[in-house]
């Protein structure tokens, strides 16, 4: 369940002003956003959660 565009467009900016900086930004924001709307969606341990939603 990855956020649809127009939510991207409105929660990375909102990320990326609360995440700290790090040495190595986040790879795939998006994709971990997605996950754990799954994962909230479903009531899931995160061990359930698809393939396609990332490893």
């Amino acid at each position: 369940m990855a956020p649809t565009e127009e939510q991207w467009t409105l929660l990375k900016p909102l990320i990326e002003a609360c995440h700290p900086d790090a040495k190595v930004p986040p790879q795939h924001l998006r994709r971990t956003i997605g996950a754990i709307l799954w994962r909230h969606d479903n009531g899931a341990k995160w061990r359930a959660l698809p393939a396609n939603e990332g490893p």
